[in-house]
């Protein structure tokens, strides 16, 4: 195998589209510092145990394990942030208030969690800590659609549901953890003859409860008959009324819901959303609130957030325009390295012409240059 060939969805990324993430990069952070959340970098290799402490199977199995050479023990490379950010707010910050975090940085998948995807996303997210309200919930949704407007995506959606609904349904019920799984994949798959037969020995209500889900997604108008279909649980309504709360807050937003949705079920506590656009086959964003997430630092906090893959961002947004430059063949003389200099520290781009490369492709969009006019330096349209 050639040395130069990398592993199976592992890419470089080229200058076009290395500008273009950059630039989605740098708008999406001062988005969020525009909503007061503090920019936090969390190293990409840790200790194993703190970095899988309370995700659950399916990041175990997402992450890259090593040896740590100094200390021989276990070292993980981070599949997600979310972790680091709650270990971040539960050890080093321990505040007693609220803390508005963001990150970006590069996080690695041993398998690509969907066809065609890359195995390192460039993870973009936000996490509000220690407010158990909606307001936080609130908060965060929003963040996450001015984030995706602001990079440029149009015609966007969202899909809300609620990891207490199942959850409640469930309580104080003696199923074993295998039977649970197979509950959970059969709504999550809405497969309304499997759910039928792993209910059989259930309770009654609770059985009619949980086929209903599988029927029970759509518009706003899904909660109104949820609430009927479910009024024998008091616990599902309040539920059910978080959802309609929020709905409410989200005048003119394209809104659906799922309420047999259990994506990231042993993670979420609450309200979960996924945020779709015209121009992608998946979720550009997805988030919800997690307030189990610091328990095991020692320090349960309230948490919501959501994050995204700027790398997929990309592939949903149209490019855009070359920045324009100035053009400046080199000279060996100081006025013009003054000038140059000068420019550069008001901002501009000045792409030097070096000797014998004159003619080469303008990668830049130049379209001035710098011109010696008696005796000064100016630049002029080209």
């Amino acid at each position: 195998m050639s040395a130069w060939v990398l592993p199976d969805h592992i890419a470089d990324v080229l200058p076009c589209e290395a500008r273009h993430i950059e630039d989605l990069r740098r708008d999406l952070l001062d988005t969020a510092r525009c909503y007061g959340y503090e920019l936090v970098m969390p190293p990409l290799v840790e200790h194993l145990e703190s970095l899988l402490t309370g995700t659950g199977e399916a990041l175990d199995l997402q992450t890259f394990k090593l040896v740590d050479q100094l200390s021989g023990r276990s070292l993980g490379l981070r599949a997600d942030t979310t972790p680091q950010a709650a270990r971040i707010d539960a050890h080093l910050l321990n505040r007693q208030g609220v803390t508005r975090l963001c990150y970006c940085g590069p996080v690695l998948h041993t398998r690509p969690d969907k066809p065609h995807a890359t195995r390192e996303p460039l993870q973009f997210g936000a996490e509000i800590f220690g407010h158990a309200g909606l307001e936080a919930d609130l908060e965060t949704l929003l963040l996450a659609l001015d984030c995706l407007g602001r990079a440029g995506v149009h015609g966007l959606s969202v899909d809300m549901a609620h990891a207490r609904i199942v959850q409640l349904l469930l309580a104080g019920l003696p199923l074993s953890a295998p039977k649970l799984a197979q509950l959970h994949a059969a709504l999550a798959a809405k497969d309304g003859p499997e759910l039928a037969s792993l209910t059989r020995e259930l309770p009654a209500d609770v059985r009619q409860a949980l086929l209903s889900l599988v029927q029970l997604y759509g518009d706003s108008a899904v909660l109104a008959e949820a609430a009927r279909a479910l009024k024998a649980f008091p616990a599902v309504q309040q539920s059910l009324s978080e959802l309609q709360w929020l709905a409410g807050q989200l005048k003119g937003a394209a809104l659906s819901f799922d309420l047999a949705d259990l994506q990231g079920y042993a993670y979420y506590s609450g309200v979960r959303f996924s945020i779709y656009a015209q121009s992608a086959s998946d979720a550009l964003a997805r988030g919800g609130r997690y307030d189990e997430v610091g328990a095991v630092f020692g320090r349960k906090r309230p948490a919501a957030g959501f994050s995204l893959d700027i790398k997929a961002l990309v592939g949903a947004v149209a490019q855009r325009a070359l920045r324009a430059a100035v053009r400046a063949a080199w000279t060996p003389n100081d006025a013009w390295r003054a000038a140059v200099a000068q420019l550069r520290l008001q901002g501009e781009t000045v792409v030097c012409v070096l000797p014998g490369h004159e003619s080469e492709v303008d990668e830049f969009h130049c379209d001035r240059e710098l011109v010696s006019v008696g005796n000064q330096w100016l630049v002029q349209a080209l």
